[in-house]
């Protein structure tokens, strides 16, 4: 399951849009010149940092969020349960064969093989058909939440007149930053307070 889940954890964390409000002045009275158009100037600029890594902290992430994702888990529980028995299965298996053929008849060892094959292929396909509906399940659980806190974010930035947020679990070239620029844990606070865990998600 842990698998599973960092595969679509992964996705889902670069579906949450990271905010990037822009400071737009415009003049009274003033035509907009022919010709090119000269970069946008944003005046006083104010960037902060989050890490969106964190959301689905079990202690310190988004609520909300959290108990999406365990209700997704606890789902797909029996199914991760199936294919560990299986793969015990496979691994018995292909150690009895490995045991035992140097000393029986070459037919019956084909045999062995061939279902060991079998058993390769089909718990394959059973954990590819269960990652993929474990994908679509979690999207389907979190994709309302990723839109929540992608307003939520954009909103809290702009309280603050923050013009640029950056997630440094997305932009690596990020080496050092002073600590003040950190919004993770003010922005979850914030957020879990005004979206309690038992509250129904907006349309």
């Amino acid at each position: 399951m842990k698998i599973f889940r960092a595969i679509t954890l992964a996705a889902f964390l670069a579906a949450v849009t990271v905010s990037q409000v822009a400071a737009q002045q415009t003049r009274t009275g003033t035509q907009t010149p022919a010709g090119p158009a000269a970069p946008a100037v944003v005046p006083d600029s104010k960037i902060a940092l989050i890490d969106s890594s964190m959301f689905a902290d079990e202690k310190l992430g988004i609520v909300r969020l959290v108990n999406a994702i365990k209700r997704v888990d606890t789902e797909f529980q029996p199914r991760q349960t199936e294919l560990q028995t299986l793969k015990q299965q496979l691994d018995k298996a292909t150690a009895d064969y490995n045991r035992v053929s140097p000393m029986q008849d070459p037919k019956l060892n084909q045999q062995q093989a061939d279902k060991i094959e079998q058993m390769d292929k089909d718990l394959k396909r059973k954990a590819e058909d269960a990652q993929a509906n474990y994908q679509k399940r979690m999207g389907e659980a979190l994709g309302p939440i990723s839109d929540e806190i992608s307003k939520a974010l954009d909103t809290y930035a702009k309280a603050r007149g923050i013009t640029l947020v950056l997630d440094v679990t997305k932009f690596q070239g990020i080496v050092s930053a002073d600590n003040s620029l950190d919004i993770t844990k003010s922005f979850i606070a914030e957020f879990n307070s005004k979206n309690p865990a038992t509250a129904s998600l907006t349309p």
